[in-house]
């Protein structure tokens, strides 16, 4: 997975040209294909690593009533919840071409 600490993908929304985005394709459609699929690709990642750095510092007791406040959890929380969201990092990879990506129909001909 990519190094969520350094990437230069925006946090917020940001305005990109058309042209520019779908140039690999020339189809618009095929691109929000990709990187969409690319965005599910990451999010599960993102899940997965944030669901085994919570599991280290999980604390079991008998009683439910029992709320018991980790610090560490809160702050890698807060780490992955400032972190860009999967479709930006998908729409940076792709517009970086770090995306591998081939259309099966036209390898077929």
């Amino acid at each position: 997975m990519q190094d969520l600490k350094n990437t230069n993908a925006p946090v917020s929304t940001k305005t990109l040209n058309r042209n520019e985005f779908d140039e690999k394709t020339d189809n618009i459609y095929e691109a929000i294909s990709i990187a969409s699929k690319r965005a599910i690709q990451i999010n599960s990642e993102i899940k997965k690593e944030l669901l085994e750095k919570l599991e280290e510092f999980a604390t079991y007791s008998d009683s439910l009533e029992e709320v018991f406040e980790n610090k560490e959890q809160i702050e890698v929380s807060k780490f992955y919840e400032k972190l860009p969201k999967p479709h930006a990092l998908a729409v940076m990879e792709w517009l970086e071409d770090k995306i591998y990506y081939r259309n099966t129909e036209k390898d077929a001909e």
